[in-house]
């Protein structure tokens, strides 16, 4: 174990709250298209591994548009303030359940309009909303957003649940608005208000400490090659409105998700098998800090302690030699070296930070984080 221990506990924290919450990811930034495309395209990979049927995926990815749609509409309230609250979107399955959840900045003055549709789409049963839905479009009565009232009544009338939201009050001028819904499998019952709500605090409870500790992108469950480009995709996006953070960073970025690709060891979680971990940047004044955790075998945890132990105990004018070095001795058929790692602490010229979470006799948790620089060019 080395220093910054609580803030690495961080991690399996975040973890272990995001799978108690079944949540496979959440991102919270700026949305635009690009980024819209590539968290569509992450959830299409993540429900062809799942082998859903085809109909789930259609009502999920129509839900998804919609929400994404919606906070990218009510964005540029975020952007005329002087307020720095990102917007929100989760995913969640459970069972056979899937639970789309936005936030978002809103105008204390579209607050009364915003409720009044929601409400109204909510007491209504489906052969009223299929009404409701015909005379707007034969008054012509959109909202003053274009059709977001249509784009409610859709959502109820696709996802077949009703819709759960909240206002949260943060200056005299704007609030953050939290949208929540089910789409609802055939095989399951439908949720009451009263459930979907308390489902909703549960995405609120879990974005305080993302806000608290100023995390961009959090990233949880199983890790594929295919869900990388995704991410990379998204951070991307992401940093170009970033003050100090730089591209060649994606470099760093990419060995860290590898890592744990390729050598996260696999563990169950609802019966399902996989290489689980979380990825996620958050930033203080002077750095972005990256962080990685995943399951490894108890076994192996000695031995991965003592390599990180030993490539930290280099001075930084001898890593190019010992990166040399331990590039002639790696072969194909084994890559156990830390190569990877000998890499991470030449870009950053800092020792490597990582911690140890026993979860049982046979798995812990392995956490890294590397601290990125904002004012320095990483090589």
């Amino acid at each position: 174990m080395n220093e910054n221990t609580e803030n690495l506990t961080l991690a399996y924290r975040l973890f272990t709250d995001m799978q108690g919450n079944h949540l496979e990811y959440i991102y919270r930034g700026t949305f635009t298209q690009s980024i819209t495309d590539n968290i569509l395209a992450l959830t299409e990979s993540n429900l062809a591994d799942q082998q859903e049927n085809s109909q789930i995926k259609k009502r999920v990815f129509f839900i998804m548009v919609e929400c994404l749609q919606n906070v990218t509409r009510h964005q540029e309230a975020a952007n005329s303030s002087q307020l720095s609250e990102p917007g929100l979107f989760a995913i969640q399955r459970k069972g056979q359940r899937y639970f789309i959840t936005t936030g978002n900045i809103i105008q204390n003055s579209s607050i009364e309009m915003v409720r009044k549709m929601l409400d109204k789409v909510n007491s209504l049963d489906k052969e009223e909303l299929k009404k409701y839905h015909r005379e707007i479009l034969e008054s012509g009565k959109l909202s003053e957003k274009g059709g977001a009232g249509l784009g409610l009544i859709e959502m109820v009338r696709k996802s077949g649940n009703k819709l759960s939201y909240e206002f949260k009050k943060l200056d005299e001028n704007h609030s953050y608005f939290y949208f929540h819904t089910e789409v609802l499998h055939k095989d399951n019952e439908q949720l009451s208000l009263e459930e979907l709500n308390t489902s909703l605090q549960s995405i609120i409870r879990l974005h305080e400490p993302l806000e608290k500790e100023c995390i961009l992108l959090n990233f949880s469950g199983i890790f594929r090659q295919e869900s990388t480009s995704f991410l990379l995709s998204i951070i991307g996006q992401h940093i170009q409105g970033l003050s100090g953070f730089r591209k060649k960073n994606l470099n760093m970025m990419l060995e860290m998700l590898q890592n744990i690709i390729k050598h996260a060891d696999s563990y169950i979680l609802g019966n399902i098998a996989g290489n689980y971990g979380i990825f996620f940047i958050s930033e203080n004044a002077e750095e972005f800090l990256l962080t990685t955790g995943n399951y490894i075998l108890n076994s192996k945890v000695k031995s991965l302690q003592e390599r990180l132990d030993k490539i930290n105990s280099y001075p930084v004018s001898e890593l190019e030699n010992v990166y040399r070095d331990t590039l002639s001795l790696e072969t194909e058929s084994s890559k156990t070296t830390g190569l990877g790692f000998i890499d991470m602490r030449i870009r950053t010229s800092k020792p490597l930070s990582f911690s140890f979470h026993n979860i049982d006799h046979q798995y812990s948790f392995f956490t890294l984080r590397i601290g990125v620089n904002k004012n320095l060019e990483i090589l």
